[in-house]
């Protein structure tokens, strides 16, 4: 078993770049991965479909999200 320790994403990053993907949402929101695409299942993470299994989140929706002006 593998423990991974991270440090809490910075959010001047997220504003840098247009999408991050769902696991990079996950960390921003401070949920795990299973819940991050969960809440896309469920529409309550906004996302940019790219093909049949790609997707990604729009940083600008994030930042709303997170209460941080873009």
């Amino acid at each position: 078993m593998s423990t991974r320790t991270s440090t809490p994403p910075d959010i001047d990053q997220l504003r840098h770049v247009p999408t991050v993907s769902v696991e990079e949402a996950g960390r921003y929101l401070g949920v795990s991965r299973a819940f991050a695409y969960t809440m896309v299942r469920n529409g309550d993470l906004p996302v940019i479909r790219l093909g049949t299994r790609r997707v990604r989140v729009p940083s600008a929706k994030l930042l709303r999200m997170l209460g941080v002006e873009a």
